[in-house]
């Protein structure tokens, strides 16, 4: 493997390449470290670049490899990690400038486990403040650009970690979705993004311990990848249990029937919504390509997706109102400010029945699509129904704003009955990503990874080349 260019490889050629001495933890990482020092300063996708700390740990990483010891399945492969989730000895800043000096006395369990399979931290990836936005930009780290256009977004929250791995600054970035925020990025910036299940990975970070109930049953940590194999090596690394979150959940992470082609349940069109032409054609080519591996499609809706959807945006934003306005209104900058806002327009706070009923009825939605994808395993269907927004689109008011919440619907819906999804790039369209989102049920990524392989091959897509990188 060439020295110079290994922050091309995926993690599953760089690790075993390291593994066989074809290459050290060293020279891996100085390499990517160089494609960082190189891309990063306009991008801004790295809000906190380790160098010297990700030196010492390939170097030890090389000592160990030396010693003839055990090697973990990312060893020496460089990663990024959302500066909402805690590193030890590194600050914690969810993007907010009172959090600028927030240091963790801990790694949260997915870092640890990172750690402890290989995997080598080079830096911090960046997130709106207090990352309630799908657009990446905050007072304390600025604006992270989308890699194909710095006009449209490179979504958000996870818009740093996107745009990092899309340029090669690290081969797995950490993200988290509790309403598209590792898929929507993945999509605009053009890579894989994979929410797991709900329960699938731990969650926990001593730095803010408390979660408001609906993060709780629809927020989660995962990984966005230059391709479908490394989602998944990251996956089986990430989803090792912690006692810190009492929702995880000892699940296999595959099943003997995860490689057979099944039923496909495609949605290329709502009735509720506008779509974009390029996003249709890329689900519709999508479903070509999965019908010719053997997968059954059939052209039809999910049950109540319009309602599943306004549901996940009630749910939260009322929890927003007890346990985050009042920081966000105190401490975040004036975009965030005006999407919060927004997303609340005209959406009265339910009393305590009515909170209880929507908990109830998000149950009966949920036993819907339990019923449906008994039928259809698969979902295949656009991660937005429009094109990569434009920078700042919830600044524009709140009509604007509720533009937005409709057009990712597809996104909302999901992550408010907890199921997983995969968000697999598919080409170009007018010079920008193309991709579709395969949304499975409960503990199957297994599955999603399988048809979205099968896309992947495809499509004969890759980032850093349509990057011209």
């Amino acid at each position: 493997m060439n020295e110079t260019t290994a922050w091309r490889a995926s993690a599953s050629v760089l690790a075993p390449a390291i593994a066989r001495r074809d290459i050290t933890a060293r020279a891996a990482v100085e390499a990517v470290l160089a494609r960082i020092d190189a891309c990063n300063p306009e991008a801004n996708a790295l809000v906190e670049v380790m160098h010297a700390q990700a030196r010492q740990q390939a170097d030890a990483a090389d000592a160990k490899q030396t010693r003839g010891e055990a090697l973990g399945p990312l060893h020496g492969v460089p990663i990024t990690i959302k500066v909402n989730v805690d590193v030890q000895g590194h600050a914690t800043t969810d993007g907010v400038p009172l959090l600028k000096d927030n240091l963790a006395q801990s790694d949260s369990p997915l870092v640890q486990s990172l750690r402890e399979a290989g995997a080598i931290i080079v830096g911090r990836s960046n997130t709106p403040a207090f990352s309630v936005r799908w657009f990446t930009d905050n007072d304390l780290h600025g604006r992270t650009l989308n890699p194909f256009d710095a006009g449209v977004t490179p979504g958000g929250s996870s818009g740093g970690a996107a745009a990092a791995v899309a340029l090669g600054m690290g081969a797995i970035a950490h993200g988290n979705d509790y309403g598209g925020s590792i898929r929507y990025p993945a999509w605009a910036c053009g890579v894989v993004g994979l929410r797991p299940t709900v329960g699938r990975i731990p969650s926990y970070k001593a730095s803010a311990p408390n979660r408001i109930l609906s993060n709780q049953m629809m927020s989660v940590q995962g990984p966005l990848t230059r391709c479908v194999a490394d989602a998944r090596l990251a996956l089986a690394v990430m989803a090792q249990g912690s006692p810190t979150d009492p929702g995880w959940n000892p699940v296999p992470l595959t099943f003997a029937d995860a490689q057979q082609p099944v039923r496909v349940a495609m949605m290329a069109r709502h009735p509720a919504y506008d779509v974009d032409p390029s996003v249709e054609a890329a689900v519709r080519q999508a479903a070509q390509w999965l019908s010719a591996a053997g997968y059954a499609i059939e052209e039809v809706q999910a049950p109540r997706f319009e309602e599943g959807a306004a549901l996940w945006n009630q749910l939260v934003q009322d929890d927003m109102r007890r346990g985050a306005q009042a920081a966000i209104e105190a401490h975040a900058g004036a975009g965030t400010r005006n999407a919060l806002h927004g997303y609340m327009a005209n959406l009265p706070g339910l009393d305590r029945d009515q909170t209880l009923d929507a908990y109830a009825e998000r149950f009966n939605i949920l036993r819907e699509w339990g019923e449906f994808m008994a039928r259809y395993p698969l979902i295949l269907m656009p991660n937005s129904w429009q094109r990569q927004f434009p920078i700042d689109a919830d600044q524009r008011g709140d009509d604007a704003v509720k533009a937005l919440l409709q057009a990712q619907a597809p996104l909302l819906g999901t992550a408010m009955m907890g199921l997983p999804g995969l968000s697999v790039p598919t080409g170009l369209a007018q010079g920008l990503p193309t991709g579709v989102q395969l949304v499975a049920w409960r503990y199957r990524e297994d599955q999603a990874l399988a048809a979205g392989e099968v896309i992947e091959r495809a499509a004969g897509y890759d980032v850093l080349r349509a990057l011209g990188v």
